[in-house]
């Protein structure tokens, strides 16, 4: 067996599976496999102290920290690493139990250097971890170079998968292109721990709070888009000193169930809410077409299945529709005119999932703000259409 090596710095290969600490990714037979943060941690942790029995203390700590999880949490992940490389409790290939004492990696491994850069000429991503003071990792992202900028999390983000997915690829690169680029995966979502107690508004804003320490910024501007504006709405007036200038892109400073004034408006907020619930619960395909036109409503059906695709990889439906029961009653308007830095909001005339006149509110409650309108209908704005070009140009006009 080779010596185990500390230094996590390359790919792991053993079998027909491959190991990539630094890109956070498991692959079999080439393939990309999606595990839970807490299933690789185990995996890496294991597989790096190959030469010996790792303890099931050592594990916990290693994977939980300081949080109180059962043993039974551990087996339960051991049952997850076991199925996602090929391997069982009967067979033992890999990950052997050691009863009553912990678990030894025991497939044959051999280390890499992970292989040349990629060729696409792409700004590389770096991804890291950071852990909340309730225990929940939190993964975030720096690519780019030059001043900072940090994108609050917005719906069901994915630091890796959004890397190569032709909804989110060309914002990446685009906020990039002259900033250092801070991005997040919001607990439950992601390479953030999905396993989370609370999903509260507040934990989101904590989320954020964490990352700008972890990523050691004292002052930025901050990207809100859609529900991640009234995260950084929120984190802007809990830190004036820090937030710069503020950009808000489709947000809006209440939910569509906090916002419903009238009984029709109750009637069909309820009714949006309840058929999110019921779509979700069920894994309904249908229900997550429709979810997508209203999002992209100009794109092709080639993204509708990319953006389905991607919502279905980032977190579990459990999670999917406690997502949706917090972001229906988000209300930041109290605090949007506390709101000191100057602001640039950008919003889709034709926004169909957020309307424009979220974006007109957002623009009275704010005091130095400034309300841009895009020629779309999307509200995450596509690589080929024309507003995608306008939507940088203010961008960058706005932070230069």
């Amino acid at each position: 067996m080779a010596a185990a090596s500390k230094r996590g710095g390359g790919v792991y290969v053993f079998e027909d599976c491959e190991v990539d600490p630094r890109r956070l990714e498991l692959r079999r037979r080439g393939e990309p496999v999606h595990v839970e943060p807490q299933v690789f941690s185990l995996l890496t942790h294991l597989i790096r102290h190959r030469d010996r029995v790792v303890g099931k203390t050592e594990l916990l700590d290693a994977v939980w920290g300081y949080r109180h999880v059962t043993e039974s949490a551990l087996t339960s992940r051991v049952k997850a690493l076991r199925r996602a490389i090929g391997d069982s409790g009967g067979a033992q290939r890999m990950v052997a139990t050691v009863h009553g004492v912990g678990y030894r990696f025991v497939a044959d491994v051999r280390e890499t250097d992970g292989g040349p850069p990629a060729a696409d000429g792409r700004i590389p991503q770096r991804i890291r971890y950071c852990r909340s003071a309730d225990g929940v990792r939190v993964a975030y992202a720096v690519s780019g170079s030059g001043p900072p900028l940090v994108k609050a999390a917005n719906w069901l983000t994915h630091l890796d998968l959004e890397w190569t997915s032709p909804i989110w690829a060309h914002w990446l690169d685009g906020l990039a292109r002259r900033h250092t680029l801070v991005r997040y995966d919001e607990r439950g979502c992601g390479l953030s721990d999905w396993d989370v107690g609370e999903f509260r508004f507040e934990d989101w804003v904590d989320d954020l709070e964490l990352v700008a320490d972890a990523a050691a910024l004292e002052r930025f501007p901050l990207l809100g888009v859609s529900q991640g504006g009234a995260v950084a709405i929120a984190y802007a007036v809990r830190h004036p000193e820090r937030v710069s200038r503020l950009v808000l892109a489709g947000a809006y400073s209440r939910g569509r169930f906090a916002r419903a004034a009238t009984p029709e408006e109750k009637e069909e907020a309820a009714l949006d809410l309840t058929l999110g619930r019921i779509g979700w619960r069920h894994d309904d395909p249908t229900f997550r077409q429709v979810f997508a036109s209203q999002f992209l409503p100009g794109g092709t059906r080639e993204l509708w299945d990319a953006f389905n695709d991607l919502q279905r990889a980032t977190t579990s439906i459990d999670n999917v529709v406690r997502f949706l029961d917090v972001f229906a009653h988000i209300d930041v308007s109290a605090l949007a005119p506390r709101v000191g830095c100057p602001t640039l909001i950008l919003h889709s005339r034709g926004d169909l999932r957020v309307p424009k006149a979220q974006a007109q509110e957002l623009a009275a409650l704010i005091p130095d703000s400034r309300l841009c309108f895009l020629d779309s209908r999307n509200h995450i704005l596509t690589e080929d259409e024309p507003a995608w070009p306008v939507f940088l140009a203010e961008l960058d006009g706005f932070l230069a």
